[in-house]
């Protein structure tokens, strides 16, 4: 269910913000590989959770071209 509310939150935002989306989703997720390599990471689900953000975000600026 929460996947499904994000993505509509994510339809109803122009362009010019999902691109900033996901310049902020790459760097988490560089910030979290970087803690999983320094043993510094608890939660490690959270990596797989961003990488999913960020291939739904290029999903729909794909739709909107």
């Amino acid at each position: 269910m929460k996947s499904k509310q994000l993505l509509e939150e994510l339809r109803t935002k122009s362009v010019a913000e999902l691109n900033e989306d996901l310049v902020a989703a790459k760097k988490e997720l560089f910030n979290l590989r970087f803690q999983n390599a320094t043993n510094q990471l608890d939660n490690t689900s959270r990596i797989k959770e961003v990488k999913k953000n960020i291939a739904r975000i290029q999903t729909v600026l794909a739709a909107q071209d």
